[in-house]
C-alpha cells in the first residue's frame, strides 16, 4: 500500500492539478487547460475515463497473485501504436467518465474481493483523479499495493508525484530507435523519454520483492513486447536495459503480439510473431545473463488479448 498518507496524497494531487492546468502530465506537454475542458493528445478532460475494473488473471503471476489484480482500464492514451492491443480504450476511447469518489469505492470493492493489488492501466492523463481516488481509499483502509501499468512514455514530473504512492511499476520499454517509435507509434522522443522514465521508476521502487505468498508487494516488472520482424529492436533493448538495470531485475518478454488495429496496413506487423522470433529473444536475454525473466506461451495471443466490447473481456479458460 501507499507509504504516503491521505494528507499527503492530496498534496500530491494539487500539484497534478497545477500540471493539468496547463497541461505537461505527459511528455506531450500539449499545454492546454484540461481543467476547463480543453483536451490535448490524449483527447481527455479533467475526470477519468474508465472503460472496465475487473479481477484480471493474466498478468504475470506475482502481479496476478492468487486473487487476481484488480485492474482498472483507462481510457485515452498519449500514443498512436498502428498495432494496439488495447485499441478500442486506447484509441477508440471505449469507457465512461466517472467521479473520484467512485473511484474510491471501486479501489476498495477490488480489495474486498481479495484482489493482490489494485492495478492502474494507463491511468498517467488521468492523475488528478486518481489521486484524488487513492487518498480517500488509503483513509479508507486501503491496504493492498498499488501498481502503476504504463506505456513507458511518462513525465519525470509527473513519475516524482508517484513517489511513495505506487508500489509496482509496470512499464513498457516498446524501441531501441527513434524511427521505429515514429512510424509505429507517433512519438519520436519514446526512446530517450522511456528510458529515462524506467530509470527513474526503478531508483523508486528497485527490484521485484514478493511476499511469502509470492504476490508483488514492491519493485519495477519491465515488460517487452516482441514484435514480427524485430521491429520492436527487440536485442538492441535488452542490451541497453543490461548496461543501465541489475541483472537481477525482474523482465516479461511477451509473446502476445496479434495483428490488431491499423497493424494490417503496416507488413510485417500484418502476421503472427513465430515461435523462431520469440524463442530468439528469449535466448538472447539468457545471455545476457538476466536471472529473473517471465516467458509467454505462443497461445497467449489468443488469451491475453481483450474485447472490450464485452462484459468479460478477457478469456482465461
Amino acid at each position: 500500500m501507499p507509504v504516503l498518507n491521505c494528507n499527503e496524497i492530496l498534496e500530491r494531487e494539487r500539484e497534478a492539478v497545477r500540471l493539468l492546468a496547463n497541461c505537461t502530465l505527459c511528455p506531450r506537454s500539449c499545454g492546454v487547460d484540461r481543467t476547463s475542458g480543453e483536451t490535448g493528445y490524449c483527447d481527455t478532460g479533467p475526470q477519468p475515463a474508465v472503460a472496465a475494473i475487473l479481477p484480471h488473471f493474466g498478468e504475470e503471476p506475482p502481479v496476478t497473485g492468487d486473487g487476481g489484480a484488480g485492474t482498472i482500464f483507462f481510457s485515452g492514451c498519449n500514443m498512436r501504436c498502428v498495432y494496439c492491443q488495447n485499441y478500442q480504450i486506447s484509441q477508440e476511447k471505449t469507457g465512461h467518465t466517472v467521479s473520484s469518489n467512485h473511484l474510491t469505492r471501486e479501489i476498495l470493492r477490488l480489495q474486498e474481493q481479495g484482489c493482490s493489488n489494485v492495478e492502474l492501466v494507463s491511468p498517467s492523463h488521468h492523475l488528478p483523479g486518481v489521486l484524488h481516488a487513492l487518498a480517500h481509499a488509503v483513509e479508507r483502509g486501503l491496504s493492498i499495493p498499488v501498481v502503476y501499468n504504463t506505456n513507458g512514455y511518462e513525465a519525470l514530473e509527473t513519475l516524482n508525484l508517484l513517489d511513495g504512492i505506487v508500489d509496482v511499476y509496470l512499464p513498457d520499454l516498446k524501441y531501441a530507435s527513434a524511427t521505429k517509435a515514429f512510424q509505429y507509434s507517433a512519438t519520436p522522443d519514446y526512446v530517450e523519454t522511456a528510458r529515462a522514465a524506467i530509470l527513474k521508476m526503478h531508483s523508486q521502487v528497485g527490484n521485484l520483492v514478493v511476499d511469502v505468498r509470492s504476490r508483488a508487494v514492491r519493485g519495477l516488472i519491465l515488460r517487452h513486447l516482441v514484435l514480427p520482424g524485430d521491429i520492436a529492436e527487440t536485442y538492441e533493448t535488452l542490451a541497453w536495459i543490461r548496461d543501465h538495470l541489475p541483472r537481477t531485475i525482474t523482465l516479461s518478454i511477451m509473446a502476445q503480439y496479434t495483428p490488431l488495429y491499423r497493424s494490417r496496413a503496416f507488413p510485417p506487423l500484418d502476421r503472427a510473431l513465430t515461435a523462431e522470433e520469440y524463442d530468439g529473444a528469449i535466448d538472447y536475454a539468457w545471455s545476457l545473463g538476466f536471472e529473473n525473466v517471465f516467458i509467454q506461451h505462443m497461445n497467449s495471443r489468443e488469451t491475453g488479448v481483450p474485447d472490450f466490447t464485452l462484459d468479460q473481456p478477457f478469456n482465461w479458460e
